[in-house]
């Protein structure tokens, strides 16, 4: 099989260049080259979003994307971020601060088994990241939030509470609501 190299920047890294056989995902890349597991394997076609990572685009907005149906090379030259990148470390590599998102995830209990929990973080972030650009009115924040994350499956019956989360961040998080028009 051939080979391809890749060299990207990962949760504020720089990893490579890497010899990856050329139809390595992006999912296989993070957890069998990088040792990077908490992005999870769901359904392996996409549909479940459990594999989302965040993409760092040109304009430094943060796009979610499906890992385990996206090839290593798409990624090359790219900045990504997984659900290990969200926290904050120290230099000895203990986190000493959790993101936004996820402390709203602990205090609303917002999972039970945690598997699409890392999909629900980074797309909670780009949605956050998106409110930052562009600040929504507050009456449409419940449709804001499921075009987002309405996609994303949780066999726990979580929404509710990823929901109730997400929301709880928007409203406490100064400027990414505007006056209903």
């Amino acid at each position: 099989m051939a080979k391809i190299p890749v060299a990207m920047v990962v949760n504020g890294e720089k990893v490579g260049p890497l010899e990856v056989e050329e139809y390595t995902s992006m999912l296989d890349f993070l957890q069998e080259y990088l040792n990077l597991t908490g992005t999870k394997l769901g359904c392996g076609i996409g549909v479940c979003r459990s594999c989302t990572i965040l993409v760092e685009r040109e304009d430094g907005s943060l796009e979610p994307v499906r890992s385990c149906i996206n090839n290593v090379g798409r990624f090359n030259g790219g900045t990504v971020t997984t659900v290990e990148g969200q926290a904050e470390y120290n230099s000895e590599g203990d986190i000493v601060a959790l993101s936004p998102i996820q402390q709203a995830f602990l205090r609303n209990f917002s999972f039970q088994c945690g598997w699409c929990t890392p999909g629900f973080v980074n797309a909670a972030t780009a949605l956050i990241d998106h409110l930052r650009r562009e600040p929504v009115p507050a009456d449409t924040i419940e449709a804001v939030i499921d075009e987002a994350l309405g996609e994303h499956i949780c066999r726990c019956t979580g929404y509710v509470r990823y929901y109730r989360a997400v929301r709880e961040v928007i409203e406490s998080t100064p400027g990414l609501l505007k006056e209903a028009d």
